[in-house]
């Protein structure tokens, strides 16, 4: 498929047909009751409105996700969606908004309600027998109110955790001290899995609580032994960094865990484990369901909303 050559990103009729396929596969389900019996479509109203018959009540397909309350044409939306899965390192809202046509205060707020979309939710560990897990820490940005100095105190800690083959996962962390990371890591990381890290202080201890653990000395100037090494959890950063640096440039602390979760999802649903743009716009908008963000009060152009 060519960038945006689909009826749906064009065309309004078309746009509802593919989010209802993705919705609903087997067909309406009414928001309220749950009812997918007795839906029949209303002609003449509003595009891709249905009345359920149990309950009454009338409602597109947009009613229950990131697009509803929205002004936006939903082919736009579309169009959004595709563009941030498609952007390797994401894409600025003031670039969607010359692209869409829309005020920046509005790109602004559709880039963060896909970002949400993006998130996932509940995970199984990762890991286990036979499998590595790479992590490593990093920093990004710069605390509200705190002076900029030498180290890393004033800026914003990350912990990524990737399995070697397979998915990412990133958190925005309070600090990089072995109690604000073990934790995070004993949740989401099998305890059979041989653990990769570099030799910082805070991982010392994994082998107590994981199969195996092995570090790299990067002081010493040493980047891999074999197969114990931490490439690709630094190659994961290298693309997270030019994203946020280059594109985002910006980033305040109370969204950043809507920043990490959206190169974790293209990381996770990358070319290499078969997903092309296409099916990576899908999974998307299958992870638009049952999330909204909502408007507070405008404030400026850096910080336009604040979002609950």
């Amino acid at each position: 498929m060519s960038v945006l050559s689909a009826a749906y990103f064009h065309d309004e009729d078309a746009a509802f047909a593919e989010l209802e396929s993705v919705m609903w596969p087997e067909g309406p389900v009414c928001p309220r009751c749950g009812g997918q019996h007795r839906i029949t479509k209303v002609n003449g109203g509003r595009k891709g409105l249905y009345r359920c018959g149990p309950c009454k009540r009338q409602f597109t397909v947009r009613v229950g996700t990131i697009f509803e309350a929205s002004h936006v044409k939903l082919h736009l939306w579309l169009q959004a969606v595709y563009l941030m899965c498609s952007s390797k390192k994401g894409i600025s809202s003031h670039q969607l908004m010359r692209v869409l046509g829309v005020q920046y205060n509005t790109a602004w707020f559709m880039t963060h309600r896909i970002r949400e979309a993006m998130k996932t939710g509940n995970l199984p560990l990762m890991g286990g027998e036979g499998s590595t897990v790479e992590i490593d820490e990093t920093y990004i940005g710069k605390k509200e109110g705190e002076e900029v100095r030498r180290g890393y105190a004033h800026k914003h800690a990350v912990l990524t955790l990737v399995e070697r083959g397979g998915s990412a996962r990133s958190f925005h962390v309070d600090g990089t001290k072995a109690t604000d990371l073990l934790p995070i890591i004993k949740k989401n990381v099998a305890p059979g899995t041989h653990v990769m890290t570099d030799e910082a202080g805070q991982y010392a201890h994994l082998k107590k609580h994981f199969g195996a653990h092995d570090y790299v000395r990067h002081g010493a100037g040493e980047y891999g032994r074999g197969h114990i090494y931490t490439n690709t959890v630094e190659g994961f950063y290298s693309i997270f960094k030019r994203g946020m640096k280059g594109v985002y440039q910006h980033c305040s602390e109370k969204h950043l865990h809507r920043y990490v979760a959206e190169f974790d999802f293209r990381y996770n649903n990358r070319i290499k484990l078969g997903i092309d743009d296409k099916q990576r716009t899908k999974n998307a908008l299958t992870g638009a369901k049952g999330k909204r963000l909502t408007y507070r009060h405008p404030i400026n152009e850096t910080e336009v909303v604040n979002l609950l």
